[in-house]
């Protein structure tokens, strides 16, 4: 079989005098196509009249000879001439089904029709196309497998390729059809396909502007000229619709600064001749510019004030005139109307424009309407989720008035549940009557089921892994069940919740947690993390809420958990106690077991249009909660939490400031210690503040230690950052204030999940008691009592040697002895003279021990951060909807910070947060 072949073109056979028949190609030959001209008959003397003595079909394989027949006019017995069977092989090739057509016999009237019909095809080939695949060009073609092969399909899939090239701006694509003849009369189609380069927008031309110039008007374009930092931008290809809109973005703009007689004359796109570029060139007439003249409202609506009505617009006499304003307008007369109930309100404008002047004036009628009641709510697309969970969202019911507010409160409300597609909206339509009104709610269900079996790397817990299982509309009715398992280096937890929002179809939402975590609080000694204090903590909590109004809910709760802080012995205690000079007071004061039964009450106002990514709106959560009706534990706490968002033209700006205090109910515990207890005070950095490291804001202790040596009087401190134990202290106060916008995303990256933002950060934490200092060294001291110093000035300090003692308060001593190999060795013993196995028993021997001690290098402790100055940063963020997590990078640099803070440039956080 040849795989080249020919471009299909030929010319076709007609019957004129004796036709010679024509042979049919040998199989695997290829061979061009027969062309689509249909014959013509030479000019003749007309020939006399003849009748058809015998007609038969000769060469038709899968056609029934009276199939070819049914196609002419051509039957024994009658009359034809020359001109008779030139019609009949015009009609024979016009049916498509032959290749090839020839009459015989003309002179005896015995007729012969020969025919060679079109080929079926075998399969039909594409070659060269990587752009388009071949799933995307072969549903847009007509010729397929089976069917018969015709010029016209051919040529009309050409042109359909050569389309679906265009429709992605390769205007130099071209295809050259070929087939290859098989056995059978079969035949291989073969597209070849040279798509060339993608046609780009080499230059946008625009004549007839003075008033802005070309770069300002290019800027407003949809449309971007092809340059080296757009590579890849796709808005540099060119697309006919686009160009379009573009005409309409050129017309908007000068309508919006004034130009109310704006005009595109003409918008060419020209095909550079090597077919890779176009040249658009806009010519425009820009007008003069207008102001608003008098604005009035009339309105044909009873009691509704026009001259009012107009003294709420935002347009004024003697501004320029702005098309966005007018829509505006519009708009917001339609929606109050349909804050009265009238929802299909024709509200229109009236332009009374000046050309002398240049004076807009703008009239508002407002047409009578009826006031409108809703006779139903169509709820369509749910198959999860049962309606009542959608209808109790809505804020009117059948038979109410309509409200325009109360709609648009209501699809908030179901954008919030989190349970359908964005952007849904309810539609408006007509009722049974014209005082009636349809509400369609046609949702898009989602998936709100998650399963999460992940491992992945924190900047804060190192590696992670973590399973969970949520349904946040369990059984379709709204309720949600959840399951989590979190295992990490420095923490771990498990946690049941159940929430139902609408215990026995009443507006009261109750749910309940059992949890149990287990933390580990650290610290860096260079790059080593190092635990500190552990704490347990087991427990439970029940929650009730219930709206107070549309935007206002109380709630409340209890919770009962036991916490256990401990640290490790080995490490922090001596002689069975915790020792300050190697914990600190701070962490041996905070060290046991409590019981903490709390109960506590929100009230939280909230309009927001999407709780899930909100846009507009506001919302503040106040706290009180109360730690003493029984258990351990005894404190006040209250926190504030204020967020409001704004969308200005596609940019999400939001504002949010928190705050709290929390107020011990507990006597005085002693000096130097705070009467909060070190876990239940606030804490503040990574995630919530942005350039600081975790627990990096606030009180602290940090432990200093020295090198060098005395004798060598080269003692020094120790302050590189690295090198310094930096225990957090949190504190009782703290505060918190944000500003962030998201700018607009095209929709390939919006697809992505990703989510940029830039922030700037002000907060502090602070009002925590000052700890006591530990002391850990001795000063030395010259021969004759005086203070030793160092090269440097500074005091030579000693070792704190202190007496090594059992639990039992018990004196160890150092027993010296001989070993089985004659080697001295020494065991300790609490035997002043001799040596016994056990605390406190039998001595036996009688050499003299000596007496135990222990050694603490000199140390320096300083207590920083307490304070309320603010703290300051500001940076980029992005979250990211990975396919392994949901996942937060933010690049932040403080730029305000006080002693003893810990700065951090760049986190990064992968399925959890801390």
């Amino acid at each position: 079989m040849l795989l080249a072949g020919t471009m299909l073109s030929g010319t076709a056979a007609f019957a004129q005098g004796q036709p010679t028949p024509v042979p049919a190609p040998a199989s695997g030959t290829t061979v061009p196509a027969p062309a689509a001209t249909a014959p013509v008959a030479p000019a003749v003397a007309p020939a006399p009249v003849r009748t058809i003595r015998t007609l038969r079909v000769e060469g038709s394989q899968r056609i029934e000879p009276e199939t070819v027949l049914s196609y002419t006019k051509l039957r024994t017995g009658t009359p034809y001439t020359a001109e008779t069977l030139d019609q009949a092989i015009k009609d024979l090739l016009a049916s498509d089904l032959l290749a090839d057509v020839s009459i015989e016999g003309v002179e005896t009237g015995d007729i012969v029709v020969r025919v060679r019909e079109n080929p079926i095809i075998n399969r039909v080939v594409l070659e060269g196309n990587k752009r388009l695949k071949d799933d995307k060009i072969t549903k847009e073609i007509k010729l397929a497998p089976r069917q018969i092969f015709t010029r016209t399909a051919v040529r009309a899939d050409v042109a359909r390729i050569i389309e679906l090239y265009r429709r992605q701006g390769r205007f130099a694509a071209s295809v050259e059809p070929k087939m290859v003849m098989l056995d059978q009369n079969r035949v291989d189609v073969i597209f070849e396909v040279t798509e060339g380069a993608k046609s780009k927008v080499r230059q946008i031309n625009i004549i007839g502007n003075e008033v802005f110039d070309d770069d300002a008007l290019r800027g407003e374009m949809y449309t971007k000229q092809s340059r080296p930092w757009r590579l890849f931008s796709s808005a540099t290809s060119y697309d006919q619709d686009r160009l379009s809109a573009d005409q309409q973005k050129l017309r908007q703009f000068y309508l919006t600064n004034g130009y109310a007689d704006f005009r595109v004359i003409s918008a060419v796109a020209e095909l550079t001749p090597d077919k890779e570029d176009f040249i658009i060139t806009y010519v425009v007439e820009e007008g003069e510019r207008y102001k608003f003249g008098d604005v009035t409202v009339e309105s044909a609506i009873r009691d509704f004030d026009g001259a009012a009505l107009a003294k709420t617009l935002p347009m004024k006499k003697d501004d320029w005139y702005n098309a966005k304003q007018v829509e505006d307008s519009v708009d917001q007369l339609s929606e109050y109307a349909g804050l009265f109930g009238y929802a299909f309100t024709d509200v229109r404008p009236e332009f009374q424009p000046d050309r002398e002047t240049h004076i807009m004036g703008i009239s508002f009628f407002l047409a009578e309407a009826n006031r409108t009641y809703v006779e139903r709510i169509d709820i369509t697309g749910n198959t999860q989720t049962q309606d009542r969970v959608i209808r109790r969202e809505f804020r009117v019911a059948e038979g109410d008035a309509f409200n325009a507010f109360l709609i648009k409160r209501s699809q908030d409300r179901i954008n919030s549940l989190g349970y359908f597609q964005e952007k849904f909206e309810i539609e408006r339509k007509e009722g049974s009557a014209p005082d009636r009104i349809v509400l369609a709610a046609n949702v898009e269900e989602k998936s709100t089921g998650e399963l999460t079996l992940s491992a992945g790397f924190s900047s804060l817990e190192r590696f992670i892994i973590q399973a969970s299982i949520r349904q946040r509309n369990f059984r379709g009715k709204g309720q949600d069940l959840q399951a989590s398992v979190n295992y990490s280096t420095y923490s771990k937890s498990i946690e049941l919740g159940f929430t139902e929002p609408y215990l026995f179809d009443q507006n009261i939402a109750l749910g309940g947690t059992l949890f149990r975590r287990d933390f580990n609080s650290f610290n860096f000694i260079g790059s080593d993390r190092n635990t500190t204090y552990s704490q347990v903590s087991t427990g439970g909590q029940i929650v009730a809420s219930v709206p107070l109004t549309e935007f206002w809910t109380m709630s409340g709760r209890y919770q009962l958990s036991q916490d256990n802080v401990g640290l490790d012995e080995a490490t922090f205690f001596t002689g069975g106690q915790c020792d300050p000079t190697k914990a600190g007071r701070y962490l041996c004061e905070a060290i046991g077991d409590r019981l903490t039964s709390l109960i506590g009450a929100n009230l939280i106002f909230d309009n927001l249009n999407n709780r899930i990514r909100p846009s507009r709106g506001q919302r503040l959560v106040t706290s009180l909660d109360f730690a003493g009706l029984g258990g351990d534990v005894r404190y006040a706490r209250v926190r504030g939490d204020f967020d409001k968002y704004w969308n200005l033209g596609g940019f999400v700006l939001s504002a949010g400031i928190e705050g709290g205090y929390i107020h011990s109910l507990e006597k005085k515990r002693g000096e130097g210690i705070d009467p909060v207890r070190i876990v239940d005070r606030f804490y503040l950095g990574e995630p919530q503040f942005r350039g600081f490291d975790i627990r990096g804001v606030g009180p602290r202790v940090q432990r200093l230690s020295y090198s060098g040596s005395v004798a060598g009087g080269d003692q020094t401190l120790i302050t590189a950052r690295d090198q310094v134990i930096d225990d957090p202290l949190g504190g009782r106060a703290y505060y918190l204030g944000k500003i962030e916008l998201e700018p607009p995303l095209g929709s390939g990256i919006a697809e992505l999940g990703l989510r940029p933002s830039i922030f700037i950060q002000a907060g502090a934490l602070f009002g925590v008691t000052r700890p006591l200092p530990t002391i850990a060294f001795q000063q030395a001291t010259n021969a004759d009592g005086s203070a030793r110093v160092n090269a440097d000035g500074s005091p030579a300090l000693l070792p704190l040697t202190t007496l090594s003692k059992t639990t039992d308060g018990l004196q160890i001593y150092n027993n010296q002895f001989t070993d089985s190999t004659g080697s001295t060795s020494f065991r300790q013993t609490t035997c002043s003279i001799g040596y016994s196995t056990t605390a406190g028993g039998t001595c036996a021997g009688g050499e003299t021990n000596t007496i135990a001690t222990v050694t603490t290098p000199p140390f320096l402790e300083r207590f920083l951060g307490d304070s309320p100055r603010p703290r300051l940063s500001i940076g980029i963020g992005v979250n990211w909807n990975s396919p392994f997590g949901p996942l937060r990078i933010d690049l932040a640099k403080a730029l305000l910070s006080q002693p003893g803070d810990d700065k951090k440039l760049i986190t990064f956080n992968v399925g959890t947060q801390f």
